[in-house]
Formats: C-alpha cells, structure tokens, sequence
C-alpha cells in the first residue's frame, strides 16, 4: 500500500495551492502551447456561469460569502516530482491558460481599492530579489513578462507556442465579460484562486508518469452525446431497413463534420437545436436553474428524449424523418456556414467578418441557422445567411468603437431571444426584425469620435482599418481582400501605422499636455495600415518627410498625398457618387486628424447601411 501511495497521489487542489511560489518545467515532448480561442471562450463561459450561479450583486452580498460558493472543476494534471523539482507531464495547456487569465486579472485591477496583492504570487515569484515565472519555460519568459506589464508584445519569429500565448491572451482581453469588471471583480478572484480545483496526479519517477500518461490517454472512449442521441433515435424507429439506412447516413455526415475538428459533431448538434427547437432560457440571477438553451449545450442528448414533444417526436416516423430530412438539411447548412468562416466568400463576408472579429460560435451558429428551412430554396438560404450575418457583423463592430465587449454571457440572454424570434422567418419578415433591432442599438458610430489604438484593442483598430481599406479600394475598381490586410503569416503583413512620429515636442505649437497629444496620435483618424519595414523605414520621420512615401502604399494612405486625385478615375468618381470627404493633406495638424476621422466615420457609415438589409432582400447588394 505504501509503494501505491508512493507511485501516484491524487489530490484536488486549488489554483492557488497548485500555483502560489511553485514552479514548473514542462516536459519536452509536451512542450507547445497550442489552445485556440475557441478552448479559450469555452473556458470563460464555463466558469462566468458558475461564478454567476453564486455571485449576487447587492449591498448585503459580501466577500466573505464567496467561502460558501460552489466549486468548478478544471480536469487533472499529472506531475512528476523528481530532485525537488515538479515537471507537468500532462495539463499544461490549462495551466498556461490559467496563468494568462491570472495576468489578464491582475492588470485588471490594477490600481483598485479592492486590488488582491496575491493574485502576483501565482504567476511569478522571487528569490533573492531575482524575479521568475511559475510556468519556468524560458522561451516564453520575455512574452509572459511583457504581458504582466501591460505591453504590446510582436510575437514574429519567436516560435508557435508563444504566437498562441500573445493570441490567447488578446482572446481573453477580448471575451472577459464587461460585468465581471467592476463589483464582481474580486469576488471573481477570490473564487478563481480558492475554489476552481484541479485533481492534482503526483508521481515520483519518469517511468510511472509516462505510464500513467499513457493510460490516461490510450484508454478506450466512453460513449459520447452524440453516440447516446443516435441510440436513443434508433431505438424509436421501426424496421431494421430504416435502421440501417440512419446509421449508414448518420456515420457519413458525423464523418464529415469530424474532418473539421474531431468535437465538431458536438458543437452542430448544440447549434442545431437552439436554432430550431430551444425555447426557455436561464435567467440571469443567482441560483437561477438551467433551461432549454443550456441544457442543450451541456447535455443535448438527454434534453432531446426529456423534450421530444418540442421536435415533434410522436411516432417511427417522427424519428426517421429527424434524421433523413432535418439532420440531413442541417449538417449541410453547418458545412456550408463553417466553410464561409475559414474564408471569404463572395455574399458570406460578413460570416468571416464575425469569425474574425470573435463572437461566440455558440451565439451566432444559431442565429445563422434559425430562420432557415428546409423547403427553401438556395437563393432564400442565402438571402438569410447574408441578412443575419450583415447584422451580426454591426452589432460587434459597433460594440466594439465605442469600446463595449461582446462576451457570451453578456450578450447571451438577448441574443437567443432574438433565435427565437427569427426562427423560420421569411426574407421579408426577417429584414424588418434585423432592422428594427439595428435602429434600437445603444451603440453606434458616434464612438469613433473618441476611438483610440491602445493595448486591449489592437485586434479590432487592424480589423476596422482592413475593412475600410478594403471597402474603398474595391469601390474604386482594385481587387484587393480583406485577408491582405490581416494575415500575420504574409512575408510583410500589414501593421497598424501611426501617422505622426512619436515626438510630442514636435506638435508643442498645439498641445500643452503628452497625455492630449498621445490621445491624437493614436485616435482612429491618425492610423493606418502598412507593410512591415514602412515603419521601420520612415516611422520616425516628420509627416512631410515620409507623406511621398505614403503613395506607394494602398488607397487610404495614398489619399493623404495630392498624387492619389490626379489620373486617378475610378477613385475619383467613387468620391463623387459617394459624397466622401477625401481630401490631400499637405500637413498633418490636429484639425487634419479630425477631417480623417470624419472621413473613416463616413466610410463606416456606407459599408454599415440600415438600407444593405433592403438591397439584399431584393438581390441588388454590391
């Protein structure tokens, strides 16, 4: 028994007991962090809703009753102890997640009368006034140490693991939710640190800890959800033909939807049912039980067999039409829906737009399918595609100027409402809802008045810059794509250029105060996009000296430069049919800034037009 013991311990263990002034190695074969947003927004909706299921915000609700919340669980990590030294052999990619959201929590509440010193101790700790990481990986440790500071970090060339880590953690600046800012911030970090847990495996020698990896990993796979709804279908349909013809069809599309990711079945079947049969949604209170639209995501096969009235499920027939004609349509519109997110689509942008842009799978795959049915035909499927998406691609854009985040749980009451009102809507009826909820937006472009590049929007400044770009050249007769401007993996990618140098005693004539000049240099107006080297090259010289330079580059730098307006006709009457006030700038002064910011508005303003919703009803969108 004590050998037992010797070989393996498992314990379930806090992050603050797993992290606080430990430190660990990773193992090498193990080594890359490779988690994608997706893990990364699961993670934040899981615990935002278990935090949630506790947290009330009222004057009577104090820190101390975070003691009495409910616990998350996080999975394993298996360790190996050697030397006094702890390596993970399994489980660093939660770990690494978890110390990115520590970092993200800290500079969070920098600065706040409730600031919780600790939450530091879990992400580095010092010996001998030497400071180091807890995750002890040294090609990471320049980027984890920009990152606490609060600094932009260019992860060009420094290897696929930290990409992902500057990635993930601009994912997490931009998924954590709005109302876990303020009041609920820390007793979100006192539940974080004591009460989400890990089942902590410690083994003593390489030999076990790769065996019990192994075993960990090799072991047969239990039955899935997916597996659990097609016995349950099977079982209620009658004559082994129509059995075997559902199983055959059910392996081949489950097939299909496997080629983009092995979990991928799980995700269209959640998405299919909220968009098609889900009714009751969880309110957001505390101790507030689960209902149809969450059901769905946790447990879908089980909430298909508790609700077959709300698919019709009366008879064999009932079930084998499920299959062979909804689950059929469906996972086609899936396929077609997911392909228009991987790339730009002639009608679909505005799906990759969202894609990009990072709104929540689990919020916009139903809105995307709702108002589609299976006797429509391709020319309504696509109307419907492009209506939703058109809105959706507004909604977070216009968030986004005026510097309001879209995270699942702070939309994700709204937006599911909104499934269910459009849920098998015609073109026309679809159109009106979509505008209506248009014109009742809090948000809208009045925000790029005040839009600024700062280090949590770096993301969406490229984004928009890209789209305006885009926009503009197209409408002046140049191909160009959107994906030009934001592929990082190009030889020279595009980046965000300042127009004024950073030197604040040049523009002294017209600021007294960095902070006001800072402001301008970095408001939407004064930005563009560049090929890498552009900055390296001219970023520090005045205005006058690098505006010849400008020309060379695409249509929205060049129009700053009087060459842009001569022999240049398709620009030309673009700007006449438009109305936009392009102009040349000989210099660059605070007033030209705010031209261009009236300027960028105005282009937002004609790529983001209430009347796109009419023009795509009757087919006459550009």
């Amino acid at each position: 028994m004590e050998a037992l013991k010797k070989l393996i311990e498992p314990k379930d263990k806090s992050v603050r007991e797993v992290l606080d002034n430990i430190k660990y190695s990773i193992d090498f074969f193990q080594r890359e962090y490779t988690w994608e947003r997706k893990h990364v927004e699961q993670l934040i909706i899981d615990l935002t809703e278990k935090f949630f299921a506790n947290y009330e915000k009222n004057d009577h609700h104090y820190r101390e009753e975070v003691e009495n919340y409910t616990r998350y669980y996080l999975g394993s990590i298996l360790l190996c102890l050697k030397d006094g030294k702890k390596s993970i052999i399994d489980g660093q990619q939660r770990l690494t997640t978890v110390t990115l959201l520590l970092i993200y929590l800290n500079n969070l509440q920098k600065g706040k009368t409730s600031e919780i010193k600790k939450v530091s101790e879990l992400i580095f700790s010092e010996k001998f006034s030497k400071k180091s990481f807890n995750m002890q990986v040294e090609d990471r440790a320049d980027c984890m140490e920009a990152l606490y500071n609060g600094e932009d970090y260019d992860p060009n060339g420094k290897g696929e693991s930290v990409k992902h880590i500057v990635d993930r953690y601009e994912d997490i600046n931009e998924l954590f939710p709005d109302d876990l800012k303020e009041e609920a911030l820390p007793y979100f970090i006192d539940w974080l640190m004591e009460y989400v847990v890990f089942v902590e495996i410690t083994t003593y020698s390489d030999d076990d800890a790769y065996t019990i990896f192994e075993t960990m990993n090799d072991r047969g796979k239990s039955l899935t959800p997916t597996d659990m709804l097609k016995g349950y279908i099977l079982v209620n349909v009658a004559g082994v033909e129509k059995k075997d013809k559902i199983n055959e069809f059910w392996k081949s599309s489950i097939f299909e939807l496997k080629k983009i990711e092995e979990t991928e079945d799980l995700d269209f079947f959640k998405a299919w049912l909220r968009a098609k049969y889900a009714e009751t949604i969880r309110p957001g209170k505390k101790g507030a039980e689960n209902e149809d639209f969450e059901k769905i995501g946790s447990r879908f096969h089980s909430w298909v067999r508790d609700n077959k009235e709300k698919l019709n499920l009366v008879v064999s027939d009932d079930f084998y039409n499920l299959i062979m004609k909804y689950f059929a349509f469906f996972t086609k519109l899936y396929l077609k829906i997911f392909e228009a997110t991987d790339k730009l689509i002639d009608k679909f942008e505005s799906i990759h737009f969202i894609e990009e842009r990072g709104l929540a799978l689990s919020i916009y795959f139903p809105l995307l399918m709702a108002p589609v049915k299976p006797d429509d035909t391709e020319d309504k499927i696509d109307k419907k595609l492009q209506l939703v998406s058109y809105f959706l691609e507004m909604f977070v854009v216009f968030r986004s100027i005026n510097r309001r985040n879209y995270s699942h749980s702070g939309i994700r009451y709204t937006m599911y409402n909104l499934v269910k009102e459009i849920r098998n809507k015609s073109i026309e009826e679809l159109a009106q809802i979509l505008k209506s909820k248009v014109r009742e937006f809090e948000d809208r472009l009045d925000g790029m008045k005040s839009l600024v590049l700062h280090g949590q929007n770096r993301r969406f400044i490229r984004f928009l810059l890209a789209r305006i770009t885009t926009h503009i050249e197209n409408q002046s007769g140049i191909p160009t794509k959107f994906n030009n401007y934001v592929d990082p993996d190009l030889k020279k990618p595009f980046e965000i250029e300042h127009i004024w140098a950073n030197s604040f005693e040049e523009h002294r004539d017209e600021f007294e105060q960095r902070d006001e000049f800072e402001n301008f240099r970095n408001s939407i107006g004064a930005l563009l996009l560049v090929q890498r080297g552009f900055n390296q090259s001219y970023g520090d010289l005045s205005y006058e000296e690098k505006l010849s330079h400008y020309y060379g580059q695409n249509l929205l730098a060049k129009s700053l430069n009087q060459q842009c307006y001569d022999r240049n006709p398709n620009f030309i009457n673009y700007i006449k049919n438009s109305n936009l006030p392009f102009k040349y700038h000989q210099h660059f002064k605070r007033k030209d800034i705010l031209d261009r910011i009236e300027l960028y508005t105005a282009i937002c303003e004609e790529i983001y037009n209430i009347e796109k919703f009419d023009l795509i009803v009757s087919g006459n969108e550009e």
